[in-house]
């Protein structure tokens, strides 16, 4: 299968990327993936995106679509990938088609993870990191330390990223319904939206996402 995950900050995509991709037997390709690979090997398109970050710009669409293009026609997507971050805008989804329709494949299916607007604010702000361990995650109210800033694993101290304020979140928002939510209408007209609720434990969660795809049943260990 060749999928498309889509949804706001805070809708759980990267997890359930990483469940689905699993289930299904197909790659994982996110955009941030791409970048540190692309970055770390000193490909051209690596090198490229490296001095518009140096410089504190964008990254232009066409160096992030010729990263997805390259990563998407290698022999282990073959038989299908899930894209998580990629296509960003209708732009990207363009030529998306362009570089699927030369090589005579075409999407199965673009997942769209609803979240109501407040709950993501919610996620997203209550979420605090181990400044010990960046792996150590917990939330406010819904997976709380015994110890308030302090990380259970490791008694690292508890922070927050200083973009996961609620102002700064709502930006984030703002900038998802103007440039990414608009590619679920393009896709629409194709037929290819499968919307889902992503409220709930991971695993029911990942279970939506494999039935909208067709697929009966998730196996693995999905739970939350």
């Amino acid at each position: 299968m060749r999928i498309v995950l889509v949804g706001p900050p805070g809708a759980g995509k990267g997890t359930q990327a990483a469940y689905l991709a699993r289930n299904l037997s197909i790659p994982h390709i996110s955009t941030g993936d791409l970048f540190r690979a692309n970055i770390s090997q000193g490909t051209e398109l690596g090198r490229k995106a490296q001095e518009y970050m140096d410089a504190g710009r964008l990254v232009p669409d066409e160096i992030t679509i010729g990263m997805a293009k390259d990563r998407m026609l290698q022999p282990d997507a073959g038989n299908g990938f899930l894209l998580d971050g990629f296509p960003r805008n209708v732009g990207q989804a363009q030529a998306l088609d362009e570089i699927l329709s030369e090589n005579g494949i075409a999407l199965d299916a673009v997942l769209d993870l609803e979240v109501p607007e407040e709950e993501v604010v919610k996620r997203i702000a209550g979420r605090r990191l181990c400044r010990k361990d960046g792996s150590h995650v917990f939330h406010v109210v819904y997976n709380p330390p015994a110890a308030e800033g302090v990380c259970d694993e490791c008694g690292g101290e508890l922070y927050q990223r200083s973009d996961d304020t609620e102002e700064k979140v709502r930006v984030r928002l703002e900038e998802y319904h103007s440039k990414t939510e608009p590619i679920i209408d393009f896709y629409k007209q194709q037929g290819l939206v499968r919307t889902i609720s992503a409220l709930g434990k991971v695993s029911e969660v990942t279970q939506r996402a494999m039935e909208a795809l067709g697929v009966k049943k998730a196996t693995g260990d999905s739970a939350a």
